[in-house]
């Protein structure tokens, strides 16, 4: 069951304390059709009871616009502690509407606002970061981590691991430890993919 921001079920008698923020890069926003990203974010909610928010962006001013209204309008941003992104793209780079814009071009745009995040990356880009260039983002936007996968979709998607990645935080906010029950659980598929945490 997923939520469109701030629309809360009325029954809900205590709100959740804890939130995935996703947002995925289509074709067309006009275009509505449920992805297999939305799919497994239900699963998410199922399986684990964890809150998705799930929003599309077709261009980097859709991207800017969706984070900002996460950032700016709704009360339940502190919640949020990942912002899972599902798109295309270069080691350090995502691609919208056939566009390339690098991480340090993303971080100058959310400057200071995205505190104590974590950014999580699906595997359908790989991430491939200078130290620099992570620590750039980090220090610019004041995110916690950029996390993702050093080997792109090859007929294995990331979202089963996603999913056990962002229940692990639900049970505990120690990133390292989650990293490390990650590798515990599921070390091969860590393998596989190639997981990555720049902090």
């Amino acid at each position: 069951m997923l939520q469109k921001r701030q629309q809360l079920p009325q029954f809900q008698i205590t709100e959740p304390d804890y939130f995935i923020f996703c947002l995925e890069a289509v074709q067309d926003i006009e275009i509505t059709k449920v992805t297999p990203t939305q799919q497994k974010l239900e699963e998410l909610t199922i399986d684990f009871g964890i809150t998705s928010i799930y929003q599309t962006c077709d261009t980097i001013e859709g991207l800017e616009e969706s984070l900002n209204a996460l950032v700016l309008d709704d009360h339940n941003f502190k919640n949020y502690e990942i912002i899972y992104l599902v798109m295309t793209g270069e080691s350090n780079s995502i691609c919208l509407n056939g566009y390339l814009y690098n991480l340090q071009e993303i971080a100058e745009i959310f400057e200071g606002r995205l505190n104590d995040k974590i950014l999580h990356f699906a595997n359908s880009k790989v991430l491939d970061l200078e130290e620099d260039e992570a620590q750039y983002f980090l220090d610019i936007t004041g995110a916690k981590a950029i996390s993702g996968y050093g080997y792109e979709f090859n007929g294995i998607a990331s979202s089963n691991l996603d999913k056990v990645f962002f229940n692990l935080f639900k049970e505990d906010d120690n990133m390292f430890e989650v990293v490390e029950k990650l590798h515990q659980k599921h070390y091969k598929l860590c393998k596989m993919l190639d997981f990555r945490l720049y902090y």
